[in-house]
């Protein structure tokens, strides 16, 4: 359930005191440990946090016009989500992340990248806090434009001749000036 605010303040105001305690105090824990270079604000109606295009000026590769989202903050219908990036093509990653939570006493209900929890008592902040530590803007960067590579190195399925998707952004887009601005 995407919603129209405007702005993180008003997304917050909109929720009921038990979301908005839940989602504030979520929301704490990443701004503590957020890597420099990463920004928040709301994307696709959920409380965002991305590489900006002063950073990574190509943006996120389905729509260039966004920049490229890192993770989310969302309050749905039936329940409350942290939605990872990371998690979702980082074998590693996830991997630490599943066994961190697991390990930390709480059940994990895990999508792709999703992290659905009814209650705040359902998440384990220090692993929260620790996921949001693990991932600079040049590591996040590197991930993404190598996992764009190799998806575009990849045949294309369908018919014979078909076209291949367009090719993404060089790796060099994340080079020397992005780790100079993520630095800033």
């Amino acid at each position: 359930m995407q919603s129209q605010a405007a702005s993180v303040k008003e997304y917050l105001a909109s929720l009921p005191d038990d979301r908005k305690s839940a989602i504030s105090t979520i929301r704490n824990t990443i701004l503590k440990n957020l890597n420099k270079g990463f920004e928040e604000g709301m994307q696709y109606g959920m409380i965002g946090y991305y590489v900006p295009h002063s950073i990574f000026p190509a943006g996120y590769h389905c729509d260039p016009s966004k920049p490229l989202c890192f993770a989310s903050l969302a309050s749905q219908k039936n329940h409350m989500a942290l939605y990872l990036m990371c998690a979702y093509g980082d074998t590693d990653y996830a991997q630490w992340f599943t066994k961190a939570w697991k390990d930390a006493g709480k059940k994990l209900d895990m999508g792709k990248s999703c992290m659905r929890f009814k209650r705040l008592d359902d998440v384990p902040l220090g692993v929260v806090a620790e996921a949001f530590k693990r991932v600079t803007v040049q590591k996040y960067l590197d991930f993404y434009t190598t996992a764009l590579a190799q998806n575009a190195a990849r045949p294309t399925k369908g018919k014979p001749g078909a076209k291949k998707a367009a090719k993404p952004a060089a790796k060099k887009s994340a080079s020397k000036s992005i780790k100079a601005k993520a630095k800033k």
